[in-house]
């Protein structure tokens, strides 16, 4: 079928597929078209990576638009969403406006109203439900990228019952559901009543193998001669074999798939040594510029390895990179820049990253419940063989897994390459789904009965899988009750209704769980806050426990808390008093937030447990809630656990440097800005769920909240809050004598030149943004600061000082 053919588009539509090169649709894409696509039929598209299910979407959209919807773009990933909403931009040209919303979970999003495709996360688009986005009941087309997620048992149920939801708000839906193949695409077009297109057409040969020995053994029977001398491995030789060519056009290359991020980073290493070989002088030029734009992302060794072998023109890419790293090594790997990435298999979750060969080295993971190594998914190795070949710049792609003999050789090619993928399956009847879904469905007016929500539950998937019908009703029973015992859900006869915190805590999109946990925790704390004030009074039992304020000062957020407190001196230990007594600490408080569902914990690796639990004791009057004893094995070491992930939040807000903190705790700066963002949003449901009991841990709960988002200790709040500034830059204008936003627009322009290392428009922007009237820094000189304008990086540690400051490491312990 030929693109000028098509109708329904919005016009100029054709014509623009036909300038990009888009002549003819693949046979998929056509097959879609003749299903009823673009005429608002519903439809599941199980096709390879790389077929063309973009565009099928795209179209679903665009024709939608035309009719007067709206569309909606659900995506798994942020990075993803980023990376669709830059490819739909191009339609901007034609009328088509378009948004991306990934964060903020309280938030309706009516901004969005105003544009015609978005593109969110599922999670968000859940959140939008809950918070009831006036847009919802006008779309006319969702499209749901990697449907096959619906067996992930962390994010289907999500994806799941946000689709469930939509169809319920909009009957008349068009629902585009793209997947990878997958063994039971019919059952999900069914769930869907969808029409279903499925195919194992791709537009550039894809051949998967097996090396062993010398050679690569293909499902076609060919082979393709690779040797590997004495003493060498398997993948550099593969990667070089890729990179042989007389030209840059015949040159491809390589990702590299393993099954840890040390393997990751080890593997990148050596690859490097490959990768050097075949660069040119003006690529060596432009990677040593990518390396610079690495090492600015973090002051971490993650970092300073990760550009190390980008100056070679390899990388790695795993969880623990911050999202500047893996965008950068993405787009220059896209470009060809980069030839080899080692990466873990969460590379292969959507973001586009063809490449000419793909090489699986570790079929096998660590699975604790397994109890060892577990042998991947079919679905899992299929969606990293999919990434080999790249419409327009490869003749084909290779896909290869390594066998050491031949007995592992012929299981490959059983276990995997001759092997069909498997079925998805619904995971929604685990409870920690259930507890959150039930209660935003009960909140957000789905459902107000045990029957109404029996009879949602059954537009899902599970409903349309499961061979016991009445499991689903068992655990939905014992979700309710564990609702209405934690006071987020009341009956009245049959009806059931969300109390008012409980609909706060669907509309902050927390585990009922994780709120449970926070309000007890807030609860102990002003409990033994009164007990202990008191006691100091000695008055007796019959005295009020404690009086609460009705309405919270809101303009007190930024005041310390010791000057929130009552005042209730008994000339005792003052530390004693402030840290056990009154307002909750913030150790105490990243404690709360780290023992909930919602976060997820640091391990315990070997020896930490002796050091946790010296720590444990040592702070234990900050923690809100009972310690487990140590007789209570599991609940003991979550508790630890927790109280290693506080220390990570600590050491952040006491302004210890990231290359300490990922070596302290052996994570990467991805992980600390993961953990990071998880304790804001925790933290700040603790800040309204506080408000919402009228508690006066509120301010103690803002404080420790505004700590977390800018990484300071308490006196840089006001300053780290001017746009622009951030920990490092509020810590060296602090130590130069200005210490305020209002000293940002009163202070000598030469001492903050000074301050801020001489970079003007930085100083520009920063003062513009303090409310500066002229913030000009022309003819100003920074040599005129005072000598005390230029301090040390005090409250930092760099990697160059850590050899020097490892005596000093009881500072922070």
């Amino acid at each position: 079928m030929r693109t000028a053919d098509l109708t329904g588009l919005p016009t100029g539509i054709p014509e623009a597929l036909h300038d990009e090169g888009i002549e003819e649709l693949y046979p998929p894409q056509a097959e879609a078209v003749e299903a009823g696509l673009t005429d608002g039929e519903s439809l599941v598209a199980a096709v390879p990576t790389a077929s063309g299910k973009t565009l099928i979407a795209e179209l679903a959209m665009l024709s939608s638009v035309a009719r007067g919807g709206k569309a909606l773009y659900i995506v798994p990933l942020r990075a993803l969403a980023s990376e669709k909403k830059a490819e739909f931009e191009r339609w901007e040209e034609y009328g088509i406006d378009v948004g991306v919303s990934t964060g903020n979970y309280e938030s309706d999003g009516e901004w969005l109203s105003s544009r015609d495709i978005i593109v969110a996360t599922s999670e968000k688009v859940d959140s939008l439900v809950r918070n009831n986005a006036a847009w919802m009941d006008q779309l006319t087309c969702v499209v749901a990228d990697e449907v096959h997620l619906v067996d992930d048992r962390n994010r289907g149920p999500t994806l799941e019952v946000t689709l469930a939801k939509l169809r319920r708000l909009n009957p008349n839906l068009q629902t585009v559901a793209l997947s990878a193949t997958v063994g039971n695409a019919d059952v999900v077009a069914d769930w869907l009543d969808a029409e279903l297109v499925q195919s194992d057409w791709r537009p550039i040969e894809l051949k998967m193998g097996v090396h062993y020995g010398n050679a690569i053994n293909f499902d076609d029977g060919s082979q393709r001669e690779v040797p590997v001398g004495r003493g060498e491995r398997q993948t550099p030789a593969l990667v070089a074999d890729a990179l042989d060519g007389d030209d840059a056009d015949d040159q491809g290359s390589s990702l590299v798939f393993v099954n840890s991020r040390r393997n990751a980073e080890s593997a990148a290493r050596r690859m490097a040594d490959v990768t050097d070989q075949y660069i040119t002088g003006d690529e060596r030029g432009e990677l040593a510029e990518l390396a610079a734009e690495i090492r600015d992302v973090s002051d971490t060794e993650t970092s300073e390895d990760l550009a190390k072998v980008v100056a070679k023109g390899a990388a790695f890419h795993h969880a623990g990179l911050a999202s500047e790293h893996r965008t950068l090594v993405e787009d220059a790997f896209r470009d060809r820049l980069i030839k080899c990435i080692c990466a873990t298999p969460t590379l292969a979750a959507g973001v586009n990253t063809p490449s000419r060969r793909v090489i699986v080295r570790d079929w096998q993971r660590y699975d604790g419940d397994y109890g060892g190594m577990k042998p991947l998914d079919v679905l899992e190795i299929h969606q990293m063989m999919g990434r080999a070949g790249r419409p327009g710049l490869d003749p084909y792609g290779e896909a290869v897994l390594l066998a050491k003999d031949a007995d592992s050789r012929d299981e490959l090619f059983e276990r995997y390459i001759w092997a069909d993928p498997e079925d998805v399956h619904s995971k929604l009847a685990a409870e920690p789904a259930l507890r959150t879904h039930l209660l935003a469905t009960i909140a957000s007016g789905f459902a107000h009965t045990r029957e109404g929500l029996l009879e949602f539950l059954d537009q899902t998937l599970y409903a349309a899988q499961t061979d016991d019908p009445e499991r689903l009703g068992q655990v939905t029973d014992r979700v309710l009750d564990y609702l209405e015992i934690n006071g987020f859900v009341e009956f009245e006869g049959e009806t059931i209704q969300a109390t008012p915190v409980g609909h706060t805590v669907s509309r902050l999109y927390l585990d009922p769980m994780s709120a449970a946990e926070i309000i007890d925790g807030l609860e102990w704390a002003a409990d033994h806050r009164t007990e202990k004030l008191r006691a100091l009074a000695g008055e007796t039992d019959d005295a009020p426990k404690r009086e609460r304020k009705s309405e919270p000062d809101e303009t007190a957020g930024f005041q310390k808390a010791s000057e929130m407190r009552s005042a209730g001196d008994d000339g005792g230990d003052d530390d004693e008093f402030e840290t056990d007594i009154t307002y909750p600490t913030p150790l105490g408080l990243y404690h709360l937030v780290c023992r909930t569902p919602d976060m997820y914990q640091l391990y315990l690796k070997s020896g930490d447990r002796e050091t946790y639990t010296e720590l444990c004791y040592e702070r234990e009057p900050e923690f809100l809630g009972r310690v487990p004893s140590e007789y209570e094995d599991v609940a003991f070491e979550d508790w630890l656990s927790a109280l290693k992930t506080a220390r990570l939040l600590e050491d952040w807000v006491g302004e210890v440097d990231e290359d300490r903190i990922t070596e302290r705790y052996g994570v990467g700066p991805g992980d600390i800005r993961g953990k990071v963002e998880t304790a804001e949003w925790l933290l700040g449901a603790a800040e309204r769920l506080a408000a919402e009991l009228d508690l006066e841990a509120v301010y103690a709960v803002r404080e420790a909240k505004k700590r977390v988002e800018y990484g300071v200790r308490e006196e840089l709040l006001d300053l780290a809050g001017v746009r622009g500034v951030g920990r490092k830059r509020a810590r060296r204008l602090f130590e130069a004598g200005v210490e305020t936003r209002a000293d940002l627009r009163e202070a000598e322009k030469s001492r903050i030149l000074a301050a801020l290392r001489g970079r003007r428009k930085t100083a520009e922007n920063i003062l513009e943004a303090a409310g500066r009237k002229n913030p000009s820094m022309d003819d100003i000189d920074e040599s005129d600061a005072p000598d005390d304008a230029v301090p040390d990086d005090t409250g930092f540690e760099t990697a160059k000082e850590r050899a020097d400051q490892q005596a000093s490491l009881g500072d922070f312990e």
